[in-house]
């Protein structure tokens, strides 16, 4: 038996039961995606930020238990079962749920289980939306002119109870209420705290899909909040706040008056590549929807490259025009055996400032950075130098314009275009972008090459698949011009041409056509 035992306990697994924060994926802890990151099963609820999954590892198994309205996809004791076998099995688990699973989160009653079963876990705190929404909202659950009480109450409690454990003679007195899961019970909730004395006008407020581009609030009084609620068609996840605090939203409320509040965004470039730019348009307080429609692999025949890199010491300039061309330029060069050392003398240019920091971030100067970042401010860079007899190096993509070897070379350059990767259509299914546009939920379908718009076009089945409402935004002039070819109307063009400046005129795009 014992010999048993301790086979057993050497395939045990452990558990984390992290809190994945109210909906912002950004308030997500740094001990929560060092946890997830370890996870070989993701055990996550449905208020939990799809962006939250991508800290798991890859191949880490995705299980969903979310709760949505009365639809359950799996009972309580089913999820326990599940916690426990995985775990018994071996596997690291990760048990996401939504805000913080002490609070209001049954994280608790999912430990009792794990304790009885011997199974080691941890609890990982996360950030509540009982705080936290409010908080987005521009409300101060306490302040020392208005308040020196708040109270945190279920507005759903388990229905299996013979009878209520909400004292309302004791809530009622309260300087601040925060009801969370109290949609369907909001009725019942104003009634009981006016019969117990509250004021019917003490200022109130419902916020739905708090912290998220989607945040909706709806103000009113105890005594009204119930009939607004059902007259604007309120449905969960909200949050209801009751308490003079509340009328300080008029001076504290930030979020929703972010340039790109609600705005819907999609970013059709490679996710590996879209970070940055999903990044600064959340900070705008944009919805953002990553829906790569192409990906970016290496050139299936490397031999021309192994031959310019083995005669890189006759270039006198090499020439990069994407970060993608100077990643897979050097993976080669790795790949070779070889170094930066090879590239002694070579003198360096590059389309754009993008391109400039990836090369300068391996230590590397660059010698050439236009004003205009594309390949006509690459040829107007080289005004003033001497090319006659130059050799340069050109590595780019399999389909590119041909501007820039063809000016150099007339001015007396020998260039070598090798090509170093290739763009193909990422395989999503074209009916989830369509699905978001005809929901209303796209503002803004972004394009930032001429690929992008080709395979878009491809996957969703033709333009006449984009509604007349989605404006169409694309950086630089390429771009636009493959987009008007496709027979797609260009709403928002940007330069310069970088993700900073695409966000700006993104925001002074949309202001224009309000």
């Amino acid at each position: 038996m014992p010999a048993i035992k301790e086979a057993l306990m050497q395939k045990q697994g452990k558990v984390y039961i992290i809190g994945g924060g109210p909906g912002d994926p950004g308030l997500v802890t740094l001990r929560a995606v060092e946890c997830l990151s370890r996870a070989q099963v993701v055990v996550y609820d449905y208020l939990v930020s799809r962006e939250i999954l991508n800290h798991a590892p890859a191949e880490a198994r995705l299980i969903y238990v979310g709760k949505q309205g009365g639809d359950h996809s799996l009972s309580q004791d089913e999820i326990n079962r599940v916690l426990v076998q995985e775990a018994m099995e071996g596997r690291v688990v990760a048990r996401l749920k939504g805000g913080d699973p002490f609070i209001f989160g049954r994280g608790g009653e999912e430990a009792l289980i794990l304790a009885e079963h011997g199974i080691p876990f941890e609890i990982i705190p996360g950030i509540s939306s009982a705080v936290a929404v409010p908080a987005y909202a521009g409300i101060p659950l306490t302040q020392r002119e208005f308040t020196s009480t708040v109270a945190f109450v279920t507005g759903h409690e388990d229905p299996t109870k013979p009878e209520s454990r909400l004292h309302w003679e004791h809530l009622a007195p309260l300087e601040t209420l925060v009801f969370l899961m109290g949609v369907k019970n909001l009725p019942t909730i104003t009634e009981k705290l006016m019969e117990h004395g509250k004021d019917p006008e003490t200022p109130a407020i419902l916020i739905r899909w708090g912290t998220t581009a989607d945040q909706e609030s709806l103000e009113g009084t105890l005594g009204t909040i119930a009939s607004l609620a059902r007259e604007r068609g309120m449905t969960p996840p909200a949050i209801f706040v009751a308490g003079e605090v509340v009328g300080l939203r008029d001076k504290l409320a930030w979020f929703e008056k972010k340039p790109l509040f609600g705005k819907g965004i999609v970013i059709t470039r490679p996710e590996g590549q879209a970070r940055e730019f999903a990044g600064m348009l959340r900070e705008k307080g944009a919805r953002v929807t990553i829906f790569p429609v192409i990906s970016i692999v290496p050139n299936e025949n490397p031999d021309r490259l192994d031959e310019a890199i083995a005669a890189i010491s006759t270039y006198q300039w090499i020439i990069f025009t994407s970060a993608n061309s100077v990643r897979f330029f050097f993976e080669r060069l790795r790949f070779l055996g070889k170094d930066l050392r090879e590239l002694k003398g070579l003198r360096v240019a590059t389309i754009g400032p993008a391109t400039a920091a990836a090369i300068e971030a391996m230590g590397i100067r660059v010698d050439i950075v236009p004003d205009e970042y594309i390949s006509e401010g690459v040829v107007k860079a080289f005004e003033g130098v001497n090319l006659k007899g130059a050799k340069i190096l050109l590595p780019r993509a399999e389909t590119a314009r041909d501007v820039i070897p063809g000016e150099l070379a007339s001015r007396g350059a020998s260039v070598d275009v090798i090509t170093v990767y290739r763009t193909e259509g990422s395989g999503r299914d074209g009916s989830e972008l369509t699905s978001l546009m005809n929901e209303g939920r796209v503002d803004v379908l972004t394009f930032t090459s001429p690929s992008t718009v080709k395979h878009c076009i491809e996957i969703i089945g033709g333009i006449e698949q984009i509604p007349s409402s989605v404006a169409i935004a694309c950086i630089g002039p390429v771009t636009e011009a493959a987009a008007r070819k496709a027979g797609l109307r260009v709403d928002i063009m940007q330069g310069p041409y970088d993700m900073k400046g695409f966000v700006s005129a993104i925001e002074e795009g949309l202001r224009k056509m309000r």
